[in-house]
Parts: structure tokens; sequence; C-alpha cells
């Protein structure tokens, strides 16, 4: 009988067999997965690296973490489930003591389950806690951010990272409606924003370009990538291949312009070589078949040979 919750047997994972392939994901090797989330990739990844391949998964949500766990638990000791950051991942791996690895994937920004499930408060359809931390126990809530961030800054945010164009005049509803009742539900905020929202886009909720905004700030979402590629070619082996998979143009354009710094398209010390000239996206049969592929872009990079 399949120990898979009904979250993960309904998860599908992006781009999959270009991350296979791009990783190169041969028998006996050593693979990360620095954003677990389902399993969804990693499953792909261990069926590839048979019989004796083995695959570190990193997540800093211990939902998640439990739920691949349940998944992938027939590979037994060849996959370990490691409770931490991606922007962490050479302290992570380290820790764990796992060997330099053949090839790294980090899929970047929120999972499936965590818009499922209304408890986490990452979505703005349904009712719950304005959370939205990927790891609970940990930091500030988007509740938080909210209550207590002057007006400036909560329109600083709304626009850098939700591109925003009511940023501020959202930003000054929040404030003056604070005073009078706190937000504590996902709802109070979107119904707040539908309120103030003006000029809105065709088939897309006034909401969503705040809740993004917001859900970045909250984990610190493009810091967490920065960070993740400072530190994760110390991870590979010489030779061995990164795959990163974004959702919007922040995360794309920051990803973009660091790897051609590593490439020394830049004038610095070539690190990498790009395996992909041009960003890799969903087919249209994928699409159809998973909408929330249709923004999906896959970058990937070989660590220079010494």
């Amino acid at each position: 009988m399949s120990t898979e919750s009904p979250e993960s047997a309904g998860h599908v994972p992006v781009l999959l067999q270009e991350v296979l392939d791009f990783l190169a994901v041969k028998p006996g090797g050593v693979y990360c997965d620095a954003t677990l989330g389902l399993g969804g990739h990693a499953e792909g990844i261990l069926g590839r690296c048979d019989p004796d391949g083995r695959l570190f998964g990193i997540d800093r949500d211990p939902m998640a973490l439990e739920k691949s766990r349940d998944r992938l638990g027939h590979a037994g000791d060849r996959a370990s489930f490691l409770h931490g950051r991606f922007g962490e991942i050479h302290e992570v791996l380290t820790e764990a003591g796992a060997p330099p690895l053949d090839g790294c994937l980090v899929d970047v920004g929120v999972s499936s389950m965590q818009l499922d499930v209304p408890e986490r408060g990452f979505s703005f359809r349904n009712q719950g806690p304005l959370d939205m931390r990927m790891d609970p126990s940990q930091g500030e809530s988007a509740a938080d951010l909210v209550s207590r961030l002057p007006e400036e800054e909560l329109a600083s945010i709304l626009w850098t990272y939700g591109e925003e164009r009511n940023s501020r005049r959202i930003a000054r509803a929040i404030v003056a409606d604070r005073e009078a009742t706190p937000f504590t539900t996902t709802t109070q905020l979107s119904s707040l924003i539908g309120r103030v929202v003006r000029g809105r886009e065709r088939g897309k909720d006034p909401a969503t370009r705040s809740f993004q905004a917001l859900r970045i700030a909250v984990n610190d979402e493009l810091g967490e990538i920065d960070r993740f590629l400072s530190g994760v070619l110390s991870c590979l082996k010489p030779g061995g291949r990164l795959v990163l998979i974004t959702f919007h143009s922040l995360e794309d354009r920051l990803v973009k312009h660091r790897l051609r710094d590593l490439a020394g398209k830049t004038g610095k010390e070539r690190e990498v070589t790009l395996l992909t000239k041009h960003v890799v996206t969903a087919s249209d049969e994928e699409c159809a078949r998973n909408p929330r592929s249709r923004s999906a872009k896959l970058r990937a990079v070989e660590k220079v040979t010494i």
C-alpha cells in the first residue's frame, strides 16, 4: 500500500525531465535537492541514480520534510532529509557529512503544499492565519510585518517585491485600518486590497502582487538565492552540475546576473560554464497538464574542472 499523502500524490514537479537531463543524473552519483518540498524532483533523481546513488534533501519547512520522508522512504539510507535553509547549503551539507556533489537542484519559491493548505497563510483565496513563513518556527510572520512596519516601508516592500502599482495606496490603507483592528487573517488583508486597488488586471486577483511581495519579504527569498549561489559551488565536484528553477522575474533576474558573474562574463574569474544560453521553459503540453509550470524558468551551469 502506498504511503503517499494526498498532497504528495497530487504534486507534479515542474520541468522534471529537463532537471534530470541538465543534472546528468547517473547511477551511483551524489545529488542534493536543496528545496525538497514534496519530493517530486528528488524521486526522479533517486530513480535515475539507482542502485547506489545518494540524495540529500534540504528544506526549511518541517511539514515538507515529513511528507517527503513518507514519499521517499523506500529509498532507505540512500536518501537523507535535512532541516535547513538552502541559503545555508554549505553548512547544512557539511554538518550532515555529505561528500562532494555530482549535482544540485534548487526550485525557488512557494510549494504547492504551502499554497494549498489555508493554515499556512500563503493564499489569499482561503481564510487562514496571515503567516507565510516557510518555517513556522522562525522569524516574523506576515501579520507581524503589516502590524509594525511604517507606511513607507510597507509601500517599498509591495513595490520592490510585488511590482504593485498601488503600493502606496495599499500601505496607507493598512496603516489606517490596523489602528482599529490588527490584521490576523489572509482574508482581512485580501479584502482590504480588493477595496482599494484600482485598475485591476484581467484574470488576476488584486491581492496577488501584495501577497507575493509579503511572502518574499517574510522569507527573505532573494537573500536566500544570493547566499545559496555564494556557497553552493564549494559543495560541487569539479564538473558538477547546478540547476536552478525560478518563478518570477525578480528571482530569474538575480540568478541570471549571478550566473553570468560566475561564468566570467563580467570580467571575473570563470568558475562555471553556462549550460543554458537562454532560459528553459515548460512545453505547451506540460503547461496544459500543470498550469503552475507556466511561469517556471530553468537555468543550469557546470562547475569548471580545475
